[in-house]
């Protein structure tokens, strides 16, 4: 049961202490934004907005689309010590090739540092999972057929399972996770009393019209309360003309008996095919987590893909 916590924590998830040097800002973290919007129509409102993120399917379909095209991914990893010390770098370019039958193509794999266990395995549960998730080591993402439709989940598919409920449903529940399991539920009627929500205006890559919804914890909660809050904070933007979600970050830090972790992670979107497709460019991760007899993880990645080519 640990385990399946750990692979929950690391696949959703910047501890304080490693305040890295971003060498590639979060472009949803770094949006200027007007003043809060306060706009009294029926239709732009905060209940329409949590609506929109409860209800939103478009942002998960943006990852799906992806086996429909060939493109490029880079992928950088670092991972550090406990006095923040990179310990470990992985950097992978590969090429998506979806034409046909798919195929994965290294165009660029470079190791250097403690990474691997004498098995060959990964040190840490985070780059695992990351591995799995981003880099396609189990086939289960950019290929064309969905080998979870149907059956029981097991292991790893189950844990990106509950990666997915919180980032592209956040506010629901995720189900089979002990102790945390409600806490993502922050449009809850009892949970909307430790939480500010607000939007604002703003622009996206300079030019595109967008509405930030934020959801975050009150400044004027007790220390006591607020460390109780798994989810700290969830910026969401939406597309003005369409109110289509081009972007999420969620920041996280939650610690107990069990596990203790903080974390952040940013996802960003693009339009393709002459703005007719939205897919993925950007995921950021950083962050730490420690559990009894295990290891002190701390680790960061940056993910961009690119050129695009719609196969299908």
């Amino acid at each position: 049961m640990k385990r399946l916590i750990l692979f929950f924590i690391l696949g959703t998830s910047i501890c304080q202490a490693q305040e890295l040097q971003r060498f590639n800002p979060d472009t949803v973290l770094t949006i200027r934004l007007d003043s809060a919007v306060s706009i009294k129509g029926e239709r732009i409102n905060v209940q329409m907005f949590i609506n929109k993120v409860t209800s939103d399917t478009s942002f998960y379909e943006a990852f799906r689309k992806m086996k429909q095209y060939s493109f490029t991914a880079e992928n950088r990893i670092f991972t550090f010590d406990k006095k923040n010390r990179v310990e470990g770098k992985i950097y992978r370019k590969i090429f998506h090739n979806n034409q046909g039958k798919y195929k994965m193509q290294y165009l660029a794999k470079q190791d250097s540092g403690k990474l691997f266990k004498k098995n060959g395995k990964y040190q840490l549960y985070t780059v695992e999972m990351f591995d799995y998730i981003f880099m396609n080591a189990y086939n289960s993402d950019f290929v064309k057929t969905d080998a979870t439709a149907s059956g029981d989940k097991k292991g790893n598919e189950s844990y990106k399972d509950k990666l997915k409920t919180l980032l592209f449903t956040p506010g629901r529940p995720v189900k089979g996770v002990p102790l945390i399991g409600s806490k993502t539920q922050i449009f809850s009627p009892n949970m909307r009393q430790y939480y500010d929500y607000t939007f604002y205006s703003g622009n996206y890559l300079d030019t595109i019209p967008i509405y930030t919804f934020r959801v975050k914890v009150k400044d004027d909660l007790s220390g006591w309360t607020k460390s109780g809050l798994m989810i700290k904070e969830l910026n969401t933007i939406f597309d003005k003309r369409n109110m289509q979600i081009l972007g999420r970050s969620v920041t996280m830090n939650y610690g107990n008996l069990v596990f203790d972790f903080d974390v952040k992670m940013n996802i960003e979107m693009g339009y393709f095919d002459q703005g007719e497709t939205i897919l993925p460019t950007k995921i950021t991760y950083e962050g730490n987590w420690d559990v009894p007899f295990k290891k002190e993880e701390r680790a960061s990645f940056l993910i961009l893909h690119k050129g695009y080519k719609k196969e299908h």
